[in-house]
């Protein structure tokens, strides 16, 4: 039988020419890998995104329902309304309009134009508040302007509106705003306490109007995009769970270099093969 090989440093293996060829292969291994779940996490988001459209492109097809068949006035708001469309009949009070501070649209920071639609008509002819105290608010967002200067442009229609947008869940209450007129959320719960209730538990961005308010090109709201669940509808788990395999791969070439080098340094092999100065378990030289 054989002697055993005395042990060797870790390093001095490791620099012998034909390991050091063996780390460029498993390396070479690994950087496939990663590259590999790189392919499928960009893959995971593509699908996620073409997800995203064909759900919205459903929810437009769809067309609007009256708000109250989605969404009774003091209810809870489910997630999946988020960006559904709907439809709703009212008067605006105009003296109960609000901006809404520190809100972006394409790049730009300005004031959401929050106003109370105290509601006539959401597609349940009263039956969704009949037994409640009176006629529901619904809070809508209008659009966004740049300042918080609110002249004649912001003003709401007068009268009798018909309004279809997309319904958005209430957000959590803020600090309140930093100047009367101005609010730092659009919290129904915070405002049942200004506009009274009873209340829906979410709000309607206005995407149109019967009779229109004024365009954005003559001091009006700018229209805002159709709201969706931050993050979208997720990254496509199988995508992410290949893209994690294949790391998981490229991490295993390199734990096997370094097993193969810690096996050669304490002079390991195999029963009956001839001391080698190559890797364990491989041909020397």
């Amino acid at each position: 039988m054989p002697e055993p090989t005395a042990p060797r440093s870790f390093w001095a293996v490791a620099r012998q020419p034909r390991v050091v060829g063996l780390l460029v292969l498993f390396l070479l291994a690994a950087f496939v890998c990663a590259r590999l779940g790189v392919w499928q996490l960009d893959r995971a988001q593509q699908r996620a995104e073409l997800a995203a459209q064909q759900e919205a492109a459903e929810l437009e097809a769809a067309g609007p329902e009256g708000v109250g068949v989605l969404l009774p006035p003091q209810s809870t708001f489910p997630g999946e309304l988020v960006g559904r469309q709907a439809w709703v009949e009212g008067e605006y009070d105009a003296d109960g309009q609000l901006l809404v501070e520190g809100r972006a649209l394409d790049g730009r920071v300005g004031y959401l134009v929050l106003t109370p639609l105290r509601v006539t008509d959401d597609g349940t002819q009263g039956a969704s508040w009949a037994e409640l105290s009176g006629a529901p608010v619904l809070p809508v967002v209008r659009g966004w302007v740049a300042t918080p200067e609110q002249g004649p442009a912001l003003e709401p229609p007068a009268g009798v509106v018909r309004v279809t947008g997309y319904l958005q869940a209430s957000e959590a209450a803020g600090q309140g705003g930093s100047a009367p007129g101005l609010t730092d959320s659009v919290s129904t719960g915070a405002l049942v306490n200004e506009w009274g209730g009873p209340i829906y538990s979410g709000y309607l961005v206005l995407r149109s109007s019967d009779p229109d308010q004024p365009p954005a090109a003559d001091g009006g709201p700018a229209q805002l995009p159709r709201p969706t669940i931050e993050g979208g509808t997720g990254l496509n788990l199988q995508n992410l769970f290949y893209a994690l395999q294949w790391w998981v791969f490229g991490g295993f070439a390199v734990l096997l270099w370094v097993r193969l080098v810690r096996d050669e340094a304490a002079g390991v092999r195999r029963h009956g093969r001839r001391e080698s100065s190559g890797i364990a378990g491989l041909p020397g030289d």
